[in-house]
């Protein structure tokens, strides 16, 4: 997928290489890990949003 605009989360590491990154298609979204810029994930802004909010609700160690 190339011609996509990919933004870093703010929480990723500042080595560059434990980024997840981010990227708006014409259909949705669209992840990857910096390490593995091939293997791309698609989803939906809806079905980002409902993992975003499930992360944010579990309670972490």
């Amino acid at each position: 997928m190339s011609g996509l605009h990919w933004v870093k989360s703010s929480f990723s590491d500042e080595g560059g290489n434990n980024c997840v990154e981010i990227a708006p298609t014409h259909t949705g979204i669209a992840l990857r890990e910096s390490d593995t810029p091939a293997e791309i994930l698609l989803t939906d802004r809806g079905t980002l949003a409902s993992l975003i909010r499930g992360v944010k609700a579990e309670p972490r160690p």
